[in-house]
């Protein structure tokens, strides 16, 4: 069993960036848990999803996986990968705001650079969905959403380690961008991930 367990061990790096990801601080607003990650992407994934919750309302999810290639990916010019999704509730005549898609991957560009997370390859697409009702549920209000799909690969820091921790918590922060939560004042310190109680 103690060998099988020895081959079974993920790489040192990998083991590194999921305990960073754990310890990633978040607002109080934003429920994180551990999810499944996808298997067939790369050799080692770990992932996690969250939402964002005002007044008992849940007003943005999203989820982020970090996935990793002991032989590298040339699409990706690293080891490392993060792919994130954020859907967040807008108003529908958002929707129609030509600009909306480029201010929605601005916010990723802006939270990765505000936590000095460098990257490398980033591409992803935004998104923007209305729903009208119509029949017997023609009393219903329109709704609108925005989603963002990304990816980018973090750069390693000094002793060629990435931080896991700064990518993740930008991805955070564009949750709570999306669903409309003002920036956090400074000096205000984010909270540890809660997992297992929403506690609300």
């Amino acid at each position: 069993m103690g060998a099988r367990k020895q081959v079974d061990a993920p790489p040192a790096e990998f083991a590194e960036a999921v305990t960073q990801l754990r310890g990633a601080r978040f607002r109080p607003e934003v429920f994180v848990e551990e999810m499944p990650a996808p298997q067939r992407i790369a050799p080692h994934a770990a992932a996690v999803s969250a939402d964002v919750t005002i007044d008992g309302d849940d007003v943005a999810t999203g989820r982020l996986v970090v996935l990793y290639d002991p032989a590298g990916n040339d699409a990706w010019q690293s080891t490392f990968r993060c792919v994130a999704y954020v859907r967040a509730a807008v108003e529908p005549e958002m929707v129609t705001d030509a600009l909306l898609g480029g201010v929605g991957w601005t916010w990723l560009m802006e939270a990765l650079a505000d936590r000095g997370a460098e990257y490398l390859a980033p591409s992803g697409t935004v998104t923007r969905v209305v729903s009208e009702s119509f029949g017997g549920m023609a009393d219903d209000d329109a709704t609108a959403e925005i989603e963002i799909r990304a990816s980018w690969s973090p750069v390693p820091g000094p002793g060629g380690l990435v931080d896991v921790t700064k990518h993740a918590e930008a991805w955070g922060e564009v949750l709570c961008t999306a669903a409309g939560l003002p920036p956090v004042p400074p000096g205000v310190v984010a909270m540890p991930t809660r997992r297992g109680q929403r506690g609300r």
